[in-house]
């Protein structure tokens, strides 16, 4: 895809221009010759697909499926994904509700192959509804190929004003943030966690959580963050501390070339004289 985003700059300040342009930007991708061929694909032969099987083998119609919920990666494992699909997320045994990442069983539930007598790919709407999500996820994976931070920014923007409009229980939502890597980036980054934040336990993880969202944004509550203030909020705090974190690293590694040299300095006097 020929599609490249427009980003003069970065951090916060980039998070701006991208909120200010986002409109023109998603109409310059909607035009791109290589997207307009991979959407007129998939509306045309979506409807036409009964199975998980039958979707896995047509590999133009997978790519748009995984792409959408950012899963572009798995386009060679077919049959792990046409698992993820047959299994579907009612039974017990379902696999993707036994992974960590919870977007496999987004995949799955949104196909409805292993859940329903008639997959949702025979609704009127469902290509519509796929291909806003591919475009939206296209457009974060362009942003990501100059800046990765914003391309979590942006789909925190997203994620979040979708999980806070769902009626599930505060405790439910945080369980799913914390079972999204992206996600969960972002909130580790933003509440200034250690990197050893993820490898205590589960509940102490979600305490933690709560109690930082609380401190910081006001609320425990994910759903909070429906307010678009809220989500503001959060982004801004996650690329200041991103970019706070960053310009640290830098400064330790110069200090350390700098050390390293000065003492190359002095071992070659102490030789030489």
């Amino acid at each position: 895809m020929s599609f490249s985003a427009l980003l003069p700059s970065t951090g916060y300040s980039g998070w701006v221009y991208l909120q200010r342009t986002a409109d023109s930007q998603m109409s310059r991708l909607s035009a791109d010759a290589a997207f307009r061929r991979e959407e007129a694909h998939f509306r045309e032969k979506i409807a036409g697909i009964d199975t998980a099987e039958e979707l896995v083998a047509d590999r133009q119609l997978l790519k748009v499926a995984l792409g959408a919920f950012g899963l572009g990666a798995d386009l060679p494992n077919v049959y792990f994904i046409r698992k993820v699909l047959e299994d579907g997320t009612l039974s017990v045994d379902a696999l993707s509700t036994k992974l960590a990442d919870k977007t496999y069983a987004s995949l799955s539930s949104e196909f409805g192959f292993g859940d329903f007598a008639t997959p949702r790919t025979k609704l009127s709407d469902f290509a519509d509804g796929l291909i806003e999500k591919y475009r939206a996820r296209r457009f974060e994976e362009a942003v990501g190929e100059q800046d990765e931070s914003l391309r979590l920014a942006l789909n925190a923007d997203r994620e979040l004003t979708a999980l806070a409009k769902k009626s599930n229980s505060v405790d439910s939502k945080w369980y799913a943030i914390l079972g999204n890597t992206a996600l969960r980036k972002v909130f580790e980054t933003a509440f200034s966690l250690p990197t050893s934040f993820g490898s205590i336990d589960l509940d102490q993880q979600l305490s933690v959580m709560k109690q930082k969202a609380e401190d910081l944004l006001g609320s425990e509550d994910p759903a909070s963050l429906a307010d678009e203030s809220s989500r503001e909020a959060l982004i801004r705090r996650f690329l200041v501390m991103d970019e706070t974190a960053s310009l640290r690293q830098a400064q330790s590694q110069s200090g350390a070339v700098q050390l390293l040299s000065q003492t190359v300095s002095f071992l070659r006097d102490l030789r030489d004289n």
